[in-house]
This record gives structure tokens, sequence and C-alpha cells, in this order.
């Protein structure tokens, strides 16, 4: 199972101030950013650091809003903005898969500069009046399968996993979307579905005569976590504390994975990502009160081994800090190596691939997969 950085003292010498650093990188006059739409946690969060940047480095920003992974990729791809506040598309995209598979896609050059892990998980919301005393107990149950949401539909996937369980092992019910699902459990079509803790939906059938339950995914159950990851690498074991029918003094033990993850392509300027991730965790008391979720950049919900590779100037932040460590170094060696194998693979399969699109995302998938397992890696797709 894979843990974060665990350097208390490192940490606790940062939030005391005795490890202080100019701020005096050579930050652009403008920062372009593109973010969730308006109303959002992570566009207020990316708000509150927009505007810490402009008091300590007299940096504007240009925030443009995105309601869907691709509006909020596109930019990034083409150069338009230097930053995305992104979700888990970040690692799709990183990949080549799903949306990304796609002609006009393929595998992205992509650096994490921070992350926020927020109180909030990611579970499977299950009807209240459901037998259930573990995640295996979803064996034989109706669980939702929202068409053309891949990204629910593999973490759905990942939950069915921790138990040794697949799709062939549930009754699968398709929905056209997210709230339709809900309906369809609150109706009694359905019975589980996979959902933030905090969405309206999952409110929504807790306040409903069948209610909610959310089962546990044990911390301590390596088995469970061992099968769960090699479904869906980027969830992390999470104690939640916020959502429908969750008592903050009685944290659910369940997954997450970062919500916003602040990436950028490999190429953005060493001085600009030099001054963001010092202002972020230097002055984290400045922002952290200041949207909804800031306190998740803290340096201490930071994964330093997770699926996506920091940027490189991220990486020599935290080794002047004397935080990264060799297995660190290793991790992010091994990301980049497989991002470039990834890249190799695309553009030599791009050069003889079909013209149909379906034919070519197929081929893709399949060439992907040949490539990483002959190099001894993980598909995961």
């Amino acid at each position: 199972m894979r843990t974060k950085t665990t350097l208390p003292l490192v940490i606790s010498s940062l939030a005391a101030g005795l490890l202080i650093t100019s701020h005096a990188s050579a930050m652009p006059p403008t920062l372009n950013w593109t973010a969730y739409g308006t109303g959002t946690s992570g566009n207020a969060q990316i708000m509150a650091i927009s505007q810490l940047l402009q008091a300590e480095h007299g940096t504007q920003s240009r925030v443009i809003p995105g309601e869907n992974d691709t509006m909020r990729m596109t930019p990034l791809k083409t150069g338009r903005v230097d930053l995305c506040a992104c979700g888990i598309a970040s690692y799709y995209g990183s990949e080549g898969v799903m949306m990304f598979a796609r002609p006009d896609w393929g595998p992205q050059p992509i650096r994490v500069i921070s992350t926020s892990l927020a109180s909030f998980g990611l579970g499977m919301a299950v009807a209240g009046d459901v037998e259930l005393d573990d995640i295996a107990d979803l064996e034989g149950k109706r669980l939702a399968y929202l068409r053309g949401d891949d990204a629910l539909n593999k973490a759905a996937e990942a939950y069915l996993a921790f138990a040794g369980l697949t799709w062939d092992d549930v009754e699968r019910v398709d929905f056209p979307g997210y709230n339709a699902a809900f309906d369809g459990i609150i109706s009694g079509r359905a019975d589980a579905a996979i959902t933030t803790t905090v969405t309206p939906a999952a409110q929504r059938l807790a306040a409903s005569p069948r209610g909610l339950q959310w089962p546990e995914l044990p911390s301590d159950d390596e088995a469970g976590w061992a099968r769960m990851l090699e479904t869906a690498p980027y969830f992390q074991p999470h104690d939640v504390t916020s959502g429908a029918g969750i008592d903050a003094e009685q944290p659910l033990a369940s997954a997450s994975y970062p919500y916003p993850i602040m990436v950028s392509n490999a190429d953005l300027a060493p001085e600009t990502v030099r001054g963001l991730i010092t202002t972020l965790i230097e002055s984290f008391d400045a922002y952290k009160d200041n949207a909804p979720g800031a306190k998740g950049y803290a340096l201490e919900n930071q994964d330093m081994t997770w699926v996506v590779p920091f940027h490189d100037e991220v990486v020599d932040y935290y080794r002047d800090k004397g935080i990264w460590t060799e297995a660190m170094d290793a991790h992010q060696s091994a990301l980049v190596d497989r991002q470039a194998l990834l890249k190799a693979t695309w553009d030599a399969y791009q050069a003889d691939a079909p013209d149909d699109e379906v034919a070519f995302i197929d081929g893709w998938m399949e060439t992907r997969r040949a490539a990483l397992q002959e190099a001894g890696l993980n598909p995961v797709f």
C-alpha cells in the first residue's frame, strides 16, 4: 500500500518557520489557469491561491472555467494555459486512456505541482435497507453503471476489486447519468452507486425512505487495498469526516484521491514552478482558510509516491528541504520512464494507425497494453 511522506520533523520545522526561503523567484507577471467552473470548491481554491500570488509576487492570474475534463485539459495541451486545477482526468491524460485515447490526444507530458486532499471521500453509496456488513456483501446487489462516465465506472470497479469482486458478481443496472442513478436507487431500481460523500445526490438518498450507508475499506486490509490499487492505483486510504450521514467525530474508513490536482506540462518554466511551490508550502497559513478544501494543500497531505510524476522543480524544492528520499526518487524516475515509453509507443502507433476512430482507439489500447506488459508494468486499463 502506498504511503505518504512521513517526515514530521521536517514538516514541523517548515510549519514553525524554521526553514524559511526567499520567495524572490522570478515569477511571471501573469499566470493562466484552467479550473472547475465558478461556484465549485476547486475554482474557489485557485482564486484564493491567485490572490496570494498577487500579494507576494505581483503575479496576476487569469482563470478559465471548464465544466468537464476535456474543457479543462485542452487549454493545457494547446499551451493556452500554464496550469490546470484538474481532476483524476490528469492521470488518464498522462496514461493516454479513456477520452485521451482518441487520435487527437494520446499520452500527455503532465507534471504535478501540488494536490489537495480534503475531508470528503469517494465512496460506495448503498441504500440503507440493504443488508451489508462489509463491501463483499455487494455480491448479487444491483450496482449503477453510468453510461459515458468511464471515471466513475472505473472507481466502482476498484471498489468491487477491494472485495475480490467484479462487475460479473453484481447486477449491473445502466443509467444515462449520475443523478438518474440516484433517482434509481431511491425508487428501488438499484441498490448502490459510486459518488463523492458530499454530493447533493448522496444527501437526497440519505433523506429518502431507503436511507444511506457507506461500506468501510479498512486501511489494514492489505490484500483488499492491493486489489483496489491494481485496478485504480490513484486511490489511497482516507479517513472521511465530511459527507451525508458521516459523523466527523467517527471518521469513515474509506478511499479518496486528490481534488484538485494542480498540474502543468513538463516544460513549464522552472522559476515559475519554484515560486509557486514555495508559496503553496511556506505561505500555507495565509490561504488555508480562504476557500473550502484549501487546507488539503498542506505538506502532510502531499503523496510523494503517487501516480503522476512531479515537475522537476518541485522535486528540487523538496530535495532542498530534506524531504525527498531515494525511494521517492526511484518512484519519480519510474513514472517519468513510463510516460516516455507511452509517448514513444503512441508515436510509433500513429504512423500506421487506422483512420476509423473506434478502430484507432481499440488498436491503441491493445498496443499500449502490450508495450507496458513487455516492460513489466501494470497496464491498469
